[in-house]
């Protein structure tokens, strides 16, 4: 019976998600197409994250910010990743960023062809997808966008919300172009939505902690790595604090 109810709960949540994007369709169009236009896409993936999560989880979600950010500032946005969930939990913040995201995504229908005009997809097995990604990456910064990653290079952790280690190339940016980075954690959404087949959602409360930004010191290796641990090291702690304080 509990699995039948879950079923019926999922196929709820995939009809919601579709429905709220075909109603906003023809704003990403304006979007992709009225090159003016392409930042309104940040404000509709806020519009879409909360109307998505206020009829999937009645409005049951909860963001957490250490520090007010700054609309004109640019960041990179560095989140732990466990589940699909992420990437409409992300929207919630409500910054002006380009996704970076896995190549495989444009392969999903309609939404897949929205998320590769308007973000920056990579293939990780190929050299020169990853270095069209760091070009193309640079150069949204220099237009004002912010930039989110997820560290780990996609939902791999096999004991979430453990992390596996993270890549360099977030870090390696912030420290090149001197912008701060902000670290995200996402406590829950492998248990809301656990990456396997099927799908399966399961009804519960979305939380985000945005931490205050890292700015990178120096411009070195040294930088590089002494970014990515103390990224991850807030991350962690975050997590912890999730878990101990039972959510």
């Amino acid at each position: 019976m509990k699995r039948r109810l879950l079923l019926i709960y999922s196929v709820y949540g995939l009809i919601v998600f579709a429905l709220v994007f075909l109603l906003l369709l023809p704003f990403f169009l304006l979007a992709i197409f009225i090159k003016p236009l392409e930042k309104m896409a940040s404000t509709l993936n806020y519009i879409w994250a909360r109307l998505f999560f206020f009829f999937l989880f009645l409005n049951r979600t909860k963001i957490t910010f250490d520090q007010k950010l700054n609309r004109k500032q640019r960041y990179i946005f560095c989140a732990n990743h466990t589940s699909y969930l992420d990437i409409p939990t992300i929207g919630l913040i409500g910054h002006n960023f380009k996704f970076i995201g896995k190549a495989s995504l444009k392969k999903v229908p309609i939404w897949g062809y929205m998320y590769d005009k308007l973000h920056i997809l990579v293939d990780r097995k190929s050299m020169r997808s990853k270095h069209s990604t760091w070009l193309n990456a640079k150069e949204a910064i220099a237009r004002g966008f912010s930039i989110v990653f997820f560290p780990e290079g996609g939902i791999l952790s096999k004991e979430p919300p453990k992390m596996v280690a993270f890549k360099e190339g977030s870090f390696r940016i912030a420290v090149e172009q001197q912008i701060p980075i902000v670290p995200i954690t996402i406590p829950y959404n492998h248990i809301l939505l656990p990456d396997g087949m099927p799908l399966t959602m399961h009804p519960g409360k979305v939380r985000v902690h945005v931490h205050e930004p890292i700015w990178p010191e120096g411009k070195d290796d040294e930088a590089v790595k002494a970014l990515k641990q103390k990224v991850r090291s807030t991350i962690e702690a975050q997590m912890d604090k999730f878990y101990s304080d039972g959510g």
